[in-house]
């Protein structure tokens, strides 16, 4: 199984080309696509959201993961071994959440092909490493150290994703004993689930992969407050 998670967006032809080149390389391997709605550039948001959705895969899966403002710049194409589950992408911190969380293992910097564009590297370079992975093979490679950067919080207080509902996901762990935040000048409740609250009245809770959520009950809460994405938000208790 290869799992796409990318700032590709649905709408442009970016993901069929990668989906092209995979069922090329690979016609009997499944192809998932998780989440294409990484936010734009936003590679540290983004480890965030990557960590978070791939912690349920199964071990088997080899994770491409595409958020990469510098493409065909100094950064490497890596290959990544962490808790026994490969990930494939930019060397620019989109990992770094995870790597926190599972043992690395190994890390290796993929060889740019001949002829490999130098803007679409997701295409051209990581999907042929992915489907490699994916069939048992080893990619064209060699080891390298993995990029850490140790100065990025192990949460995030901050809007990461904002859904086509208006739920507002945020980079900060639902833990038990948060019970009340502040975002927009307004203070919010947690609740198990949408019904808890009252209809329109924005609350939080502990979404499906683990992560604080923002949300309203019949309605947008990302309308309701104002949300807008790296809008940061306050834990009170």
């Amino acid at each position: 199984m290869i799992v796409l998670l990318t700032d590709f967006g649905v709408a442009d032809p970016y993901v069929g080309q990668v989906h092209l080149r995979l069922a090329e390389a690979a016609p009997a391997v499944r192809v998932v696509d998780l989440f294409h709605g990484l936010p734009n550039f936003a590679v540290q948001a983004s480890a965030y959201l990557v960590d978070a959705y791939c912690q349920r895969l199964p071990p088997h899966a080899v994770v491409m993961a595409v958020v990469d403002p510098g493409v065909g710049g100094p950064r490497h194409a890596i290959a990544l071994r962490a808790g026994g589950r490969f990930y494939v992408g930019p060397d620019n911190g989109l990992f770094e959440m995870v790597a926190r969380r599972e043992r690395v293992e190994s890390c290796q910097v993929l060889t740019i092909p001949a002829g490999a564009a130098p803007s679409f590297h997701g295409r051209d370079v990581f999907a042929p490493a992915a489907a490699a992975l994916a069939q048992g093979l080893p990619p064209d490679a060699r080891e390298a150290p993995f990029t850490r950067f140790p100065d990025w919080p192990d949460e995030w207080a901050r809007v990461l994703f904002i859904d086509h509902y208006g739920n507002a996901i945020t980079g900060l762990k639902a833990h038990p004993g948060r019970r009340e935040i502040e975002v927009a000048g307004r203070r919010l409740r947690r609740a198990l689930t949408f019904s808890d609250a009252p209809s329109g009245e924005p609350f939080f809770y502990e979404n499906a992969n683990g992560l604080l959520e923002i949300a309203a009950y019949e309605a947008s809460a990302a309308g309701l407050l104002g949300l807008r994405l790296a809008d940061p938000l306050l834990v009170l208790e």
